[in-house]
C-alpha cells in the first residue's frame, strides 16, 4: 500500500499513524537539509507534539538546496509530505510509526523566490539546519567564513538569484527588516561544537559582505540556539524499504530506519518563541556546552576511533567492530583515559553510564549502520570532534597515544588500499590532496599531519608528531588489530 494521505486509515494497527489533523497544521519551521536524521529527530519531535494536540503553528516546510535533493521534493510529493521512521530494537523488534509534521517541501533550484518569501512570511519563526559540518563554509583550523567560494561570490553578485543556504536565509532577513519583522531565529542542528555561535558568525559575516547594516541588525535582534542532537540514524537502504513491505505491507519510497535512543539538549534562546519541546523530551537548558562537549567527544570521536581501524581490519558494519571485545576495549579506554579528562561536568548525566550505553547502541546489530559511512568526511569530522581532545591532553600534560592513533588510522585508510590490498573509495571533500600526500607516508611518515589546513600547528608539537609517526608506522608494519593490542599495553 502506498504512503500517502489517502491510505493512512488502512495501514495495520502495528503502525502508529498522525491523529491530528494535518490540515490544521500551520509551518512555522523552515527547515534546510532534510535527510534521515532530521526525520528522525527534530521531525520526530514535533510530531510528537502535534499527536499530544500541542503546536499546530509549528508545522515544518522542508527545503532542498542542492541538485541531490530532487528525489526527496518528488518522495515528498508523491507521499504529501508524509514518511515512515521504523526505530529497530536490538532482540529484532521495530517501534513503526507514519511521521507527519512536515507539511510541506520546496526546491531551491527550482523556485528560490517561493523558499525566500516562505522564510518571510509573519508566520515563520524558526528555520533550522541540518546542512553537515561542511555546510557552513568556514575553515577547518581559523574558524573564518570562506569568502572566496564560488557560490558565495556568485550569490553575493548584484542581481543575483539566491543558490545557496546562507544567500537565501540572508534574503529572507533582508525582507524581513525591510517589512518591519524581527528576524527569526536560526537553530543548528548540526555535529559542530558551538553550532549556534557557528552558525552566526557565518551567515552574519555572509550578511556583512552583502550589507553591514543588515549584520548588525542580525546580530543585534536575531538568536542562534546552541543545540545537542544524538540519534544514530544510518542511510536508508533497500533492505530498510523492503522490511517495511515484509512487515506492514506499506510502499514508503524513503523511509528512515533509526535507533531506539534519542537526545536533544536546546539552549533556551529564540526570539520568537518555540514549540514546548520539554514536553516531549527535549532538554532544554541555559547553557548546552557541557553536553555537546560530551556527545562530541565521546559518541562522535568514538565513531572515528572505530571506523578506520575496523574498515582496515576487514569490518564493514558497526555493530561488527563494536562488538568485537578488542575494539570495546579500545573504545572505553579512549574514553575513559583521554576523552573524559577534557570534560566539564555534565548536570544530570552519568558519564560512566552514559559510555557503556554508547557500546551498546554501537553494538545493537539492526542498525545495520556501515563503517564507511564513518569514515566519509574525515577532514571535517575530525578536526572538530578529535583534534580538541589532543590538543587539549596536550596543553594539560594528559595521555594521547590512542587519540593519536586514531589520526594515524584515518592516515593509512586515507592511502585509499586496505591490508589486502584492495581499493578503499575515499569520500571526503579533500580528498584530491589528502590521498596523495597518505600515498607518500612510507617515504615522509609526517606528510599527511603537515596539511595545516586540516591539522593547523600540531606539525608543531614534538610530543604528537613523535606519537603520531610511532602508531602509523606499527599500522605499516603490524596491521591495524596488533596496532590496537600494542596499545593495550601502554
Amino acid at each position: 500500500m502506498k504512503l500517502n494521505s489517502h491510505n493512512l486509515d488502512d495501514f495495520i494497527e502495528d503502525v502508529a499513524v498522525p491523529t491530528y489533523d494535518r490540515s490544521e497544521v500551520t509551518v512555522g519551521i523552515v527547515h534546510f537539509g532534510v535527510g534521515g536524521f532530521h526525520r528522525a529527530h527534530q521531525a520526530m519531535y514535533v510530531d510528537r507534539l502535534l499527536q499530544q494536540g500541542e503546536a499546530a503553528e509549528w508545522g515544518i516546510c522542508g527545503v532542498g538546496v542542492l541538485p541531490g535533493d530532487l528525489k526527496m521534493k518528488d518522495v515528498m510529493d508523491a507521499q504529501n509530505c508524509l514518511y515512515t521512521l521504523a526505530l529497530k530494537h536490538s532482540d529484532g523488534t521495530w517501534d513503526t510509526r507514519v511521521i507527519g509534521s512536515i507539511v510541506e517541501y520546496l526546491f531551491a533550484p527550482d523556485d528560490a523566490e517561493a523558499v525566500i518569501e516562505k522564510m518571510a512570511s509573519e508566520s515563520v519563526k524558526i528555520v533550522s539546519l541540518t546542512i553537515t559540518e561542511g555546510g557552513y563554509n568556514f575553515s577547518a583550523t581559523t574558524g573564518e567564513f570562506d569568502t572566496e567560494n564560488p557560490a558565495i561570490v556568485a550569490d553575493l553578485a548584484d542581481g543575483a538569484t539566491p543558490s545557496t543556504t546562507f544567500g537565501l536565509v540572508v534574503e529572507a532577513l533582508a525582507r524581513r527588516k525591510n517589512r518591519g519583522l524581527q528576524p527569526f531565529t536560526i537553530m543548528s542542528c548540526d555535529n559542530i561544537e558551538g553550532n549556534g555561535h557557528m552558525a552566526q558568525s557565518t551567515f552574519t559575516a555572509f550578511a556583512h559582505l552583502r550589507d553591514p547594516a543588515l549584520a548588525d541588525w542580525i546580530t543585534a535582534e536575531g538568536a542562534f540556539p546552541n543545540s545537542m542532537v544524538d540519534r544514530i540514524t544510518p542511510v536508508t537502504t533497500p533492505e530498510v524499504i523492503q522490511g517495511l513491505s515484509d512487515r506492514y505491507a506499506i510502499d514508503d519510497q524513503w523511509p528512515v530506519a533509526g535507533e531506539p535512543f534519542t537526545q536533544w539538549v536546546l539552549e533556551d534562546n529564540f526570539t520568537l518563541g518555540r514549540p514546548p519541546f520539554e514536553d516531549v523530551g527535549v532538554q532544554v537548558v541555559d547553557d548546552v556546552t557541557p553536553y555537546e562537549l560530551m556527545k562530541l567527544r565521546l559518541l562522535n570521536a568514538s565513531h572515528q576511533a572505530l571506523c578506520y581501524f575496523g574498515y582496515l581490519s576487514g569490518y564493514r558494519l558497526v555493530h561488527e567492530v563494536a562488538q568485537d571485545p578488542l575494539f570495546a576495549e579500545f573504545l572505553l579506554a579512549y574514553m575513559n583515559t583521554e576523552a573524559t579528562p577534557t570534560l566539564a561536568p555534565v548536570p544530570g548525566i552519568d558519564l560512566d553510564e552514559y559510555k557503556r550505553t554508547l557500546i551498546e547502541r554501537f553494538s545493537n546489530p539492526e542498525i545495520r549502520d556501515t563503517v564507511a559511512r564513518l569514515c566519509a568526511e574525515s577532514s571535517d569530522r575530525i578536526p572538530k570532534w578529535l583534534l580538541p581532545v589532543i590538543r587539549q591532553n596536550l596543553e594539560s600534560g594528559g595521555e594521547i597515544a590512542l587519540s593519536t592513533a586514531v589520526v594515524a588510522s584515518w592516515a593509512r585508510y586515507a592511502e585509499a588500499v586496505d591490508e589486502q590490498g584492495q581499493p578503499i573509495e575515499i569520500v571526503d571533500q579533500l580528498k584530491d590532496s589528502l590521498v596523495p600526500l597518505a600515498r607518500t607516508q612510507h617515504e615522509n611518515p609526517t606528510a599527511f599531519i603537515a596539511h595545516r589546513a586540516v591539522f593547523g600547528d600540531l606539525i608543531d608539537n614534538e610530543r604528537f608528531v613523535a606519537e603520531y609517526t610511532k602508531q602509523l608506522e606499527s599500522l605499516h608494519l603490524n596491521g591495524a588489530r596488533a596496532t590496537l593490542q600494542s596499545l593495550r599495553h601502554q
